[in-house]
């Protein structure tokens, strides 16, 4: 009987640390609109635009706290914290999300304010200011547009970025109606617009960070499956006590109690046994920590109903 633990990857090599770059310059983007579209709003009159720029402002905050999660994550880990500050990343997505909602909030109150009490736009500025916020976000996107697969941190970046390009275009349709029409309660129903365009990001944020911190199984893995390779090595009889979970973006880790034949423990180096079945776990699931016990046949287990 014994166990074995493979090593997680050094800090270094989180996901998002390769991004920090890119990060770093969404932030300056993001800032950059953020003052052109608070500017433009003040010139304007336009709620939409101030919507826009407060979104931006979100972007800056939310991608700025990314990059500061990236940071803390690199720590190394000590004896106290022993997977180091990785999952700090996962809190900076709650984060982000709190932050997106209370955008909303504030959004759809001053938009509703301006239906009583209209304030006159210049659609023109508006229009131009919006484009310009428009072509930034643009580059945004693109600096990030590889990372959003890999990272929760960075996919919650690169959301921010989106959801403010499109609500460029929500001010840029706002503007041509009013350019157009005369009608100047499109800025405030543009600034609704943008505001809803929050929901949903900040929904996705909370149901995946919260997936996490829950230490729920990795979505891309089916726990049935992991046991039937198990399973399906030589000298392997029952797998038990079986879990996985995720430490932050890209950090899957698996335990479980392997139950094995009298004769394969007999017959076989153990560090070779333990290195196979974890080499089997690490190729098929792509689990670079895990911590397999093994035991021989009638070991007696605990019974509990919380192990698979």
């Amino acid at each position: 009987m014994g166990h074995d633990h493979g090593a997680p990857p050094a800090a270094a090599g989180t996901l998002s640390g390769t991004y920090r770059k890119r990060l770093l310059w969404t932030i300056c983007i993001s800032a950059s609109i953020t003052l052109l579209q608070v500017l433009g709003s003040v010139l304007s009159g336009s709620l939409a635009l101030l919507a826009d720029a407060a979104h931006s402002l979100t972007d800056a905050i939310g991608v700025s706290l990314a990059l500061g999660a990236i940071t803390l994550a690199q720590r190394a880990p000590t004896p106290r914290r022993t997977f180091g500050f990785y999952r700090v990343e996962i809190f900076s997505a709650v984060l982000n999300a709190l932050l997106l909602l209370a955008i909303f909030g504030w959004v759809l109150y001053t938009a509703i304010g301006r239906f009583s009490e209209p304030v006159e736009v210049k659609g023109g500025l508006m229009l131009g200011i919006a484009v310009l916020g428009l072509a930034a976000n643009g580059a945004g996107l693109w600096l990030l547009r590889d990372a959003k697969d890999h990272s929760l941190n960075l996919r919650g970046a690169y959301l921010e970025v989106l959801g403010d390009a499109l609500g460029s275009v929500a001010v840029i349709i706002g503007a041509l109606v009013i350019l157009l029409t005369g009608w100047e309660a499109a800025d405030p129903i543009a600034s609704i617009i943008i505001g809803l365009l929050i929901i949903p990001r900040a929904y996705g944020l909370l149901r995946d960070a919260a997936h996490v911190l829950l230490e729920a199984t990795p979505q891309d893995m089916d726990l049935a499956d992991v046991r039937r390779h198990l399973l399906e090595e030589p000298g392997v009889l029952d797998v038990h006590d079986l879990h996985a979970w995720t430490v932050t973006s890209g950090m899957p880790v698996l335990t479980a109690h392997i139950v094995v034949a009298e004769q394969t423990l007999r017959g076989e180096d153990h560090g070779l046994l333990l290195a196979r079945l974890q080499a089997c776990v690490g190729g098929h699931f792509d689990v670079a920590h895990s911590t397999l016990q093994l035991e021989p046949e009638g070991h007696p287990e605990d019974g509990s109903a919380l192990h698979a």
